[in-house]
């Protein structure tokens, strides 16, 4: 896999898991301590999130890092 179709894939996951979680992308950055406008290029794909980062979304969303990268897992309750 591409470097670039991973951050597309991965992307797709955190939109999938934040939406799940009810929470918008401005209460996502928030918690993060990041920008909406980050938040938003995680999502599309664009920048991918550093170590730190994905430390702090398993956190915010409450599942282990590696559950992040589980593209063809559906989110159950």
């Amino acid at each position: 896999m591409c470097n670039m179709e991973l951050r597309r894939k991965f992307g797709k996951r955190l939109k999938l898991l934040r939406k799940y979680r009810g929470l918008t992308q401005e209460q996502l950055a928030e918690r993060l301590e990041l920008s909406v406008e980050m938040v938003s290029f995680m999502e599309r794909g664009i920048h991918a999130p550093s170590f730190e980062t994905l430390s702090r979304l398993a956190e915010v969303l409450s599942l282990p890092v590696r559950d992040l990268f589980d593209f063809e897992r559906i989110v159950e309750k």
